[in-house]
């Protein structure tokens, strides 16, 4: 079954000084913000959002991911660039009834090999399976490249794809001449190459950085 992405639809408070104003946030494609991205926070900063479906998720390449998986002697290590990358692996295991063989022997095997993620909550769901990730501070795909580059070979496999959820036409277009914030660069690309202009891109994504982005983007005639 396909898996959903959000887009938030984010405003002021009216409590907050800097007044009523609208805009919406993004998640990039192949990061995961929205089922594990703890919206609550921005409430700190005096910010309310609202979750409208914008992307699907199905997973692909099950069956080479379980055999590869199956073969850690074949390999230099792992990088998982996104918690739906840990959730392919946790459905091969089930599926494949190796959940038992990567308790035994499998898991030990990886881990004494290097184990690299993308974000924190991506190392969070690797430590669930029993991995010990490291990389979680670099803060997007890009940054643990750079921090992983020349470490070891790699083989890379594509475990699921994105599509547009079939709803977000409807859902988004009210808001075309509102302010969007993205979570990232990725986000920044896909938006601005579909004519919608970004206030701004949060450094990190994390709810404190793009929370920074909305306060600056908020701000009359902001720009970062």
């Amino acid at each position: 079954m396909p898996r959903r992405m959000t887009v938030a639809k984010i405003r002021t408070s009216s409590t907050s000084s800097m007044g009523c104003h609208d805009l919406h946030f993004q998640n990039s494609p192949g990061q995961s913000r929205t089922t594990v991205f703890p919206l609550q926070e921005l409430g700190l900063y005096g910010l309310e959002a609202t979750l409208i479906p914008v992307l699907s998720f199905e997973f692909l390449s099950l069956p080479s991911l379980s055999e590869k998986l199956s073969h850690p002697e074949g390999f230099g290590g792992l990088i998982f660039t996104s918690p739906r990358a840990v959730e392919a692996v946790k459905l091969c295991l089930e599926k494949d009834n190796k959940t038992e063989v990567w308790e035994k022997s499998l898991k030990e095997k990886w881990n004494a090999k290097s184990v690299y993620v993308v974000g924190n909550a991506t190392a969070s769901l690797v430590s669930k399976i029993g991995l010990d990730g490291e990389g979680e501070n670099c803060g997007n795909a890009a940054q643990l490249a750079e921090y992983i580059c020349s470490r070891i070979p790699m083989e890379s496999i594509n475990v699921y794809q994105t599509i547009p959820h079939p709803g977000i036409q409807g859902s988004l277009e009210n808001y075309y001449s509102k302010k969007f914030v993205a979570i990232g660069p990725t986000t920044t690309r896909a938006l601005t190459a579909k004519g919608l202009p970004v206030s701004c891109t949060a450094e990190k994504p994390t709810p404190q950085a793009l929370a920074t982005g909305l306060t600056k983007a908020l701000q009359p005639q902001s720009c970062c």
